[in-house]
């Protein structure tokens, strides 16, 4: 699906991610990657063979603000 030089990683590798985005729809929450990825705002990703990445967020640093 990729046409550019150097090619995007593909669907299959950790850094699928890196992908350009050929369409963005910020306003449902998902971007389609030129490796045919879905990537989701919550992190999630659809790959397009059907398998699901559930969302992987990186933690908190576990600090913690209150309001006065």
């Amino acid at each position: 699906m990729c046409q550019h030089h150097p090619q995007c990683p593909p669907a299959d590798c950790s850094d699928r991610e890196a992908a350009h985005i050929v369409a963005h729809h910020p306003e449902q929450g998902w971007s389609l990657l030129c490796n045919g990825v879905l990537l989701f705002e919550d992190t999630g990703e659809l790959l397009p063979d059907g398998r699901i990445i559930a969302p992987h967020r990186p933690l908190e640093s576990g600090r913690v603000t209150t309001a006065a």
